[in-house]
């Protein structure tokens, strides 16, 4: 095909599809690529792999026999691959995640000849490249309109924080058969719908991303902030009725999760199977998250600290770089950075992939980049501080990160 007629082609794709699918292909392929020279060099190194990872090499290889494929599985993707095979028609037994994820992947695993594993990994990249339409979309809306001053939607913007968002350091996983990418994809999804004022999409996109996560349900509380605002702030009862009328959608996003305490309930006799289930398999129990934050900031284990101080840098970012309508979004990091925490110690081991759904950080630097000096500096940073966890994941201390 001659350069005219991949322009003309180019040319027919929407706006801002061509921008997002450059992302997500160059993104798979860099990986790809990185991934696979980290493991075969990784190979060569006496007593690799690491001990505690030996059973999940040797579940990465019954997924695929290549690495291209394989790498992006680990540890929690092996048991929603268990999840998306149970049978339906038998007792239920496993309550300690969310279900959304894995009964996606059933579909999808029909036309894929049954395989569980490979429906997992198709769910959770066709989420990251919507999760990448819908960024476009919020930032260019949030980073560009300026009402007051005539000023519409940003394009470049939009761009600067999709680029932002797959340069945050533990982005990679995005593209792993997890639920990182699905929670944001949601996520994104019902702030531009709610920012557009389309609230019965709010609830019912907020429905879905209350069954994708424990903390999913809270995020009703930056939603109606998103209302509030949008009412000007008011809280007079003719104002609030107005807001009732409008945001009644809203009652859609708790009831995800009592749709799942539904499920459990009726395959366990117990509402709170979840619950249990946690407590049991992990040892998480609800507890005060700054108490838990205290103490791996002031404990022996290092790497414990540096995950919370890392904790919050986001929430310092946030607060610096978020501007007075944009509390929604602060409220929003908040929830996604403090409900994990107070799962107790056992969060230590996966606080950096749960930080990842903290998206207004990618916001505030994709604001802050608005200078062209900035922003290569910024963007070669977090590529490499990305590229250097990307390895470490893969290769060696895997449970740094998950």
């Amino acid at each position: 095909m001659g350069r005219r007629a991949w322009s003309r082609l180019a040319d027919r794709v929407p706006e801002p599809w061509g921008f997002v699918l450059a992302v997500f292909v160059g993104t798979k392929l860099v990986l790809s690529l990185v991934g696979v020279l980290a493991l075969s060099a990784w190979d060569q190194v006496p007593g690799a792999p690491p001990a505690d990872d030996a059973m999940m090499r040797t579940q990465q290889h019954a997924v695929s026999s290549h690495r291209w494929v394989s790498l992006w599985f680990a540890w929690d993707s092996f048991l929603y691959d268990h999840l998306a095979r149970l049978p339906l028609d038998q007792p239920w037994r496993d309550f300690g995640f969310p279900l959304l994820y894995p009964f996606l992947a059933r579909p999808v695993a029909l036309l894929l000849g049954g395989h569980t594993a490979w429906a997992l990994l198709v769910v959770a990249n066709v989420a990251f490249l919507f999760q990448l339409y819908y960024a476009h979309r919020l930032g260019a809306r949030l980073l560009g309109a300026d009402p007051a001053a005539g000023q519409g939607d940003d394009p470049v913007a939009g761009r600067r924080f999709v680029r932002y968002l797959v340069l945050l350091p533990t982005a990679f996983l995005f593209q792993a058969a997890l639920t990182e990418s699905l929670f944001l994809c949601l996520a994104l999804a019902a702030f531009w719908y709610a920012e557009q004022r389309r609230w019965l999409l709010v609830g019912i996109v907020g429905y879905f991303l209350a069954l994708s996560r424990s903390v999913g349900f809270v995020v009703v509380v930056p939603l109606a902030l998103v209302l509030l605002r949008q009412h000007g702030w008011r809280l007079d009862p003719r104002t609030l009725l107005r807001c009732v009328r409008t945001g009644w959608p809203l009652l859609l996003v708790p009831a995800g999760w009592w749709t799942f305490m539904a499920f459990c309930r009726w395959r366990s006799g117990d509402w709170y199977a979840y619950k249990h289930a946690q407590e049991k398999g992990w040892g998480i129990t609800v507890q005060n998250p700054l108490g838990v934050a205290w103490g791996a900031l002031t404990g022996p284990n290092s790497a414990n600290a540096l995950r919370v101080w890392c904790a919050v840098a986001v929430l310092l970012v946030a607060l610096v770089g978020l501007r007075r309508a944009e509390l929604p979004y602060l409220v929003y990091t908040v929830i996604v950075v403090l409900v994990p925490l107070s799962m107790g110690p056992p969060v230590h081991k996966s606080l950096l992939r749960y930080l990842l759904a903290a998206f207004p950080v990618g916001l505030v630097l994709a604001r802050w980049a608005g200078r062209a000096a900035l922003d290569s500096w910024l963007t070669a940073g977090l590529a490499l501080l990305q590229g250097a966890l990307f390895v470490v994941w893969l290769t060696y201390w895997t449970h740094f990160i998950i």
